[in-house]
């Protein structure tokens, strides 16, 4: 096929013969790229939401020092108050989570209906979903939380 397309070409190479294991490997370094590139953009999306979650627990801790202040001097223990706003952070970030699943689920639903390809949720995405969400709703809720139990009682009644 060269020798023919050399022939038939007076200028020089201006044509490619490819085989279809190199299309195969081309399509294959595609897809591994898309891969990365997915996944740079789900890791950063999950610092945003774990940033804003954090932010959303520390004025929720700034908000209530009052009521934890009251909730310490009648006899809640610093385990007490840490495990109520963790507990707080992992709801939130499974509302989230939730709201994630249900367009992880939705959106290929749609491209299925629209676009007419075969479109795949398996259950285990979502259950790896929903830990990563709780995975993370707990790590960024830990500073907070520690925020909270760490606060005096005395210098949490004093807050105004």
């Amino acid at each position: 096929v060269r020798r023919v397309l050399r022939r038939r070409h007076e200028h020089g190479e201006e044509f490619e013969v490819r085989t279809s294991r190199q299309d195969i490997e081309s399509a294959d370094t595609t897809f591994t790229i898309m891969k990365m590139v997915a996944g740079g953009i789900a890791g950063i999306s999950l610092l945003v939401g774990g940033i804003g979650i954090m932010n959303i627990m520390l004025a929720s801790v700034l908000e209530r020092t009052r009521e934890i202040g009251i909730r310490r001097a009648l006899g809640a223990r610093r385990k007490d108050i840490l495990s109520q706003f963790l507990v707080e952070s992992l709801m939130v970030s499974l509302l989230g989570g939730t709201i994630g699943v249900i367009l992880g689920y939705a959106i290929p639903e749609i491209i299925t209906l629209y676009a007419g390809w075969r479109t795949i949720v398996q259950p285990w995405t979502i259950a790896l979903a929903f830990g990563v969400s709780a995975a993370v709703g707990i790590g960024f809720g830990i500073y907070p939380a520690r925020q909270a139990a760490m606060l005096s009682p005395i210098d949490a009644l004093r807050y105004e």
